[in-house]
């Protein structure tokens, strides 16, 4: 006798939409037609049917069962290929839980990689400082970031630090000097030119290239700083 679409809908544990939209694709061949004009379906098309459910319920989609051809019944290829997929998510979910973890732990802000977050969560940064960094975390390789963070973690608030941040744009030069060679001498500086003799080596590994890190750098220094204070970054150098 067959089945009609709501029947074998029913017994498949689908829909009457979803069993038209298997015809519409492609995916599910048309039953005869009973003399009345209804659809009779059989054994093979619920098989079918159900192939269907359980390779989209595995994780693969209607083009992809599409493409198997003959080979639905045990599509080992695509099969593994899935397995793969899934593999590599579940190592990036894992990844993203490590990092929720030390976020949530440290109350760590998001907007930097949860390691350097923990490393200069007690540096007491300026804001800009600190978006200087969020922008650096950008632009260094994962072990040059790591070392630059490294030279934070006993930044403090020094005198110098603090007259810097405050510092006007029409400050004199004579204060300029002054407070570009008091800087200069902070133990962070120190820790600074150990960590990278050559300035330029900051950037020697940046993933995206040392003139694109270095304009970069150069865009947020004169957005972030006025001009009395890129001035005195530049004493400090000289």
């Amino acid at each position: 006798m067959g089945w009609s679409t709501s029947q074998l809908a029913d017994l498949a544990g689908t829909t009457v939409r979803t069993i038209r939209h298997y015809h519409e694709v492609g995916l599910l061949a048309e039953p005869e037609r009973r003399a009345n004009g209804y659809k009779r379906y059989g054994v093979p098309h619920l098989v079918r049917v159900m192939r269907i459910k359980r390779l989209t319920d595995l994780g693969l989609s209607l083009t992809q069962i599409a493409n198997l051809g003959d080979e639905d019944e045990h599509p080992g290829d695509a099969l593994r290929e899935l397995d793969a997929e899934l593999a590599a998510t579940i190592e990036r979910l894992q990844r993203i839980r490590t990092d929720l973890a030390l976020i949530l732990r440290q109350e760590a802000p998001t907007d930097l990689p949860p390691d350097v977050a923990a490393m200069i969560a007690e540096a007491n940064l300026s804001p800009q400082d600190r978006s200087f960094t969020v922008v650096l975390a950008q632009l260094l390789s994962p072990e040059t970031l790591a070392r630059y963070a490294e030279t934070l973690k006993d930044y403090s608030k020094d005198p110098a630090v603090v007259e810097f941040d405050a510092l006007p744009e029409d400050a004199d030069e004579q204060t300029r000097q002054s407070l570009a060679e008091r800087m200069r001498a902070m133990p962070y500086m120190a820790e600074i030119r150990a960590a990278f003799p050559d300035a330029a080596g900051l950037y020697s590994d940046a993933p995206r290239g040392v003139e694109h890190a270095k304009r970069t750098v150069i865009k947020v220094l004169v957005e972030l700083y006025n001009k009395a204070q890129l001035d005195v970054l530049v004493r400090m150098r000289g």
